[in-house]
């Protein structure tokens, strides 16, 4: 049994990692503190809807009816019935992936790339080359390697061959999925998941209330530990090992640090090592989101377009209402457009307005009167949209992933704390592992028979902060 004066396990962040961690923790009797530096809980996973009855979502989030089942959420979720995606190229539209499959010129690049490749053992130096040898190079060059480029926000060359790695399994796996969503009237989950296994059984669904209610219902129960405009400003380290915090100006103990803050922002926060140092190279690549309100409905020819083509500043299109009809009011719809940028940069810098009016201009092409359809639109910007798989640093990602922070006690996790391309299944269930493990060791841990171990600005006799630890 621990003592009742065992310090709490910190939790950085109140968003689905942060809240889910919490709660595993709870549940096997280890106390936690959350710290969350916003006014809410949720993080990017908000959910928003204007006066006109228009509902968005910050990026997209895709929700299962297997990780509605583990919240208990099965009853207030609606199935998604459909979801597609078309290539347009040269003005055509093909279908993903069944379409694409009919170019005999992508198909004969494919077959000699895989004969090549029989013969030619070694690995691949970067992305572009990866590309290459999997699908040939006519379909490398012309679809998968611009779109890459365009989400990365960097030159294939300098990507590592790892971002294969991350994308849906097999073709044949993905059309066979596909038709178990047809038969079945469901949006069937391909590719979304590397936690658990895929099935037919496993299909897309949407909680009423948005995507901030699985929060939510996360946080039921963990209300008194959560305090909320409560930054971190320092994480410390003693002898290799987390023991405890700094917030808004005030040292805290903590048996263990559980972080879901961008991984490239962890090494500012820690003192007392570097073994984090290298993954401050870390980059993610900021986006806009802009959500265009529109009369109408079935604007797009599926649910998703892909923009290879250089002339388009977007790389995504999206009219979410062909799968779920109720974000938007009857006979209206929205588009989203997803533009990469740099955080600084003089689109990011642009007005609301600006950046409505560029991707009116953007769209016009799959919808030539989507001016004359114009309602209104909402700007979502984030400068850590999705994690940047460079070259460069690739050897210390991957020592992230296998090993971890390299700091006792010390746990990054989340999409972006585990710098990996994760979606709320992964993160869920990979939190809720490694918090399990975490809990697992702490009870196994001998209990301290006084006090909690003192913050490390009391080992320093720094009187004047001591006089502020809080155990």
């Amino acid at each position: 049994m621990r003592s009742h004066k065992t310090p709490p396990v910190a939790i950085v962040g109140g968003g689905i990692a942060g809240l889910t961690a919490a709660r595993a923790l709870r549940e096997r009797a280890i106390p936690v503190r959350i710290f969350e530096a916003g006014t809410e809980l949720a993080g990017l996973a908000r959910s928003f809807k204007d006066e006109q009855g228009f509902s968005f979502d910050f990026g997209a989030h895709f929700v299962t009816n297997r990780l509605a089942a583990a919240l208990d959420m099965g009853a207030v979720c609606r199935t998604v019935p459909r979801y597609g995606e078309v290539v347009r190229k040269g003005g055509r539209y093909s279908a993903y992936p069944l379409g694409l499959l009919a170019n005999p010129r992508h198909d004969l690049s494919a077959a000699s790339a895989r004969l090549r490749a029989l013969f030619d053992r070694t690995p691949p130096r970067d992305a572009a080359e990866a590309f290459r040898r999997e699908y040939g190079e006519a379909f490398a060059d012309e679809i998968a390697l611009p779109l890459v480029e365009a989400w990365a926000g960097a030159p294939a060359d300098r990507l590592a061959p790892s971002v294969l790695q991350k994308l849906p399994g097999s073709i044949l796996r993905t059309l066979l999925m596909r038709a178990a969503g047809r038969l079945t009237h469901r949006a069937v989950a391909i590719g979304y998941c590397r936690e658990q296994p895929e099935s037919p059984h496993v299909w897309h669904v949407y909680p009423e209330g948005g995507m901030g209610a699985l929060c939510a219902r996360l946080a039921e129960g963990l209300e008194e530990t959560v305090s909320l405009q409560s930054r971190v400003e320092k994480i410390y380290v003693v002898d290799g090992r987390a023991v405890g915090l700094r917030v808004n100006g005030k040292d805290f103990d903590a048996a263990a640090v559980i972080s879901t803050a961008p991984i490239h922002v962890l090494p500012k926060l820690v003192e007392g090592t570097d073994a984090l140092a290298p993954f401050a190279a870390f980059k993610f690549r900021a986006m806009t989101f802009c959500n265009l309100h529109l009369h109408g409905r079935g604007l797009l020819p599926d649910v998703v377009v892909w923009l290879p083509e250089r002339g388009f500043r977007t790389f995504r299109v999206t009219e979410a209402t062909q799968s779920m009809p109720w974000l938007a009011p009857e006979g209206k719809t929205t588009l989203t457009i997803d533009v990469g940028c740099h955080a600084g940069d003089a689109w990011w810098q642009l007005s609301e307005e600006a950046v409505i009016d560029r991707c009116l201009d953007d769209v016009r092409p799959l919808v030539p009167d989507v001016r004359e359809r114009l309602i209104g639109g909402r700007v979502l910007r984030t400068p850590i949209a999705y994690p940047v798989f460079l070259r460069e640093y690739e050897n210390a990602r991957r020592r992230l992933s296998e090993d971890g922070t390299g700091v006792a006690g010390l746990l990054s996790v989340g999409r972006n704390g585990e710098f990996d391309h994760l979606l709320m299944e992964d993160v869920y269930y990979r939190t809720l592992d490694r918090a399990r493990r975490l809990a697992d060791e702490l009870r196994r841990a001998p209990a301290p028979r006084n006090a909690p171990s003192p913050t490390p600005a009391r080992r320093r006799g720094k009187a004047a902060v001591a006089s502020r630890a809080v155990s």
